[in-house]
């Protein structure tokens, strides 16, 4: 009997070490190992029925109703999501690589340790680091992980989905022959990003920010690619339905919303510019695609249309979302409703003086 519980012992110890073992190995990415948070095996066919199913069902629809409001719900939708994709694509594309070859301690080495320079350097940091409204929230949650001063964080967050290269070439071709659009756009984004820093140096309190340190970048031991492909995958299903979703909200304000209403807004400088910075936050379109959707209220002025451009990338229901799950609600109320507040007042005085 003795023989026994010895040979039991045995098994059942040899069985908690296999199962370490297999944890270990399924760490360090040698072997698959069965989760719920895995990706699914077919993720290349989810990417190509996220950017084609939702174009093929609109066609679809529209070719068995053909009546003319319809038309033209389908055109300004299809125009605006065909227009858009490719800017998305490599804007997702581009995000994941950084997230997967690009180390955090270069943010550390690069940014001055004086929090009231770091400001606006991390602010301009964005325009040669592209990456979504999704991706720019855990990123600088990663920052004030390792040190960065959350002033610094929060300015990168800000500005790195509005000025990057992807957003400003998309936002050339959406408004063609307008330059001054362009520069519009940088401007008055980055000086938001920059007073939304100042303002947290000055007025914030440490007891609103509750950081939940969450992973971003490479981890040792595994794959960069498969990082990469993981990090690019995550964005552009997520972004890519708030694209199609914000094409067809545009198309349907387009279409149904009477143009005396439309007019009643658009005639009034104040009225239009504040419409519109609401209309940003709601509609939560990604903002690689967003340019697209403000060329398309060709009955807005341009200063109103800037702002939407420059409230959407900065304060939309899911980066409130995201911002509450990330930081805590006390942070995401205030810190959304400051800026807001200041990206409106930054457009009205940047467009009034360029536009």
């Amino acid at each position: 009997m003795r023989t026994v519980r010895d040979t039991n012992t045995n098994t059942d110890t040899n069985t908690d070490a296999d199962v370490d073992a297999d944890i270990r190995v399924g760490e360090a990415g040698a072997a698959p190992v069965a989760s719920g948070r895995g990706l699914p095996r077919r993720w290349p066919l989810l990417l190509v029925a996220a950017a084609v199913l939702p174009g093929a069902v609109l066609v679809l629809v529209g070719r068995s109703l053909e009546e003319p409001a319809v038309e033209a719900w389908r055109t300004v939708c299809l125009a605006v999501t065909v227009q858009a994709l490719p800017f998305l694509l490599l804007g997702t594309a581009l995000s994941g690589a950084i997230n997967a070859f690009v180390p955090a301690r270069v943010f550390n080495r690069l940014l001055p340790k004086r929090p009231a320079l770091a400001v606006p350097v991390a602010g301009a940091a964005g325009v040669v680091l592209p990456g979504c409204e999704c991706a720019s929230v855990p990123v600088a949650n990663s920052l004030i992980g390792r040190g960065v001063t959350p002033a610094a964080a929060f300015a990168f967050l800000l500005s790195a989905p509005a000025v990057n290269p992807v957003v400003l070439i998309a936002t050339a071709i959406a408004f063609p022959g307008s330059p001054e659009m362009v520069l519009a756009r940088l401007l008055a984004s980055l000086v938001t990003a920059a007073v939304m820093g100042w303002l947290w140096l000055w007025l914030g309190r440490a007891e609103w920010l509750k950081p939940a340190v969450r992973h971003t970048g490479h981890r040792p031991g595994h794959s960069r690619f498969t990082e990469f492909r993981r990090g690019f995958q995550h964005d552009f299903l997520h972004a890519g339905g708030f694209l199609v979703v914000g094409a067809m909200a545009a198309a349907t304000f387009n279409v149904a919303v009477p143009r005396s209403v439309v007019d009643a807004f658009a005639d009034s400088a104040w009225l239009s510019v504040l419409f519109l910075a609401v209309l940003a936050i709601v509609l939560a379109v990604c903002s690689e695609a967003d340019a697209f959707v403000a060329a398309s209220l060709s009955g807005f002025s341009p200063v109103a249309r800037l702002t939407f451009m420059v409230v959407g990338p900065m304060v939309d229901l899911k980066l409130i979302a995201l911002q509450m799950g990330t930081f805590g609600r006390a942070f995401a109320v205030r810190f959304s409703a400051a800026t807001a507040v200041v990206a409106v007042v930054c457009s009205v005085v940047v467009g009034g003086v360029l536009l």
